[in-house]
């Protein structure tokens, strides 16, 4: 079974202490540095041991983050854009698929308007 992509990790590797925090950073896309911050400041605004059970328990409950989960930066982003918001990246993708069908039925229509033989073909083919 191959690892998913929009499952949250324990990212250990960038990780200070069980990488909870980098997890959470490279789950949702923000900065790590802004992740532990806000989590020292819940820890030191009154939660401290709720914080402390929650970071333990996600530490106990998440896999370690696997080798090879991006090709590359660009395939890291997008991903954290469709965990942030699944609808957002259909809409996306849907968009992109509409507009390539669009261009290639222009490119059609320029072909063919000029090029009775090669309209005749594809018609033929249709």
């Amino acid at each position: 079974m191959s690892a998913r992509r929009t499952k949250f990790y324990l990212d250990k590797q960038n990780g200070k202490w069980l990488g909870v925090c980098a997890g959470i950073a490279d789950y949702t896309g923000i900065d790590v540095i802004w992740i532990r911050i806000v989590a020292v400041l819940v820890t030191l605004m009154g939660a401290f041991p709720w914080t402390l059970i929650a970071y333990f328990l996600a530490a106990w409950m998440a896999d370690d983050k696997p080798t090879g989960l991006y090709a590359d930066r660009d395939d890291e982003k997008f991903w954290q854009g469709v965990r942030t918001n699944p609808a957002r990246s259909t809409r996306d993708v849907r968009s992109k698929f509409r507009d390539i069908d669009r261009r290639l039925a222009d490119i059609e229509i320029y072909y063919t308007s000029r090029n009775t033989r090669l309209a005749d073909e594809i018609d033929r083919l249709r």
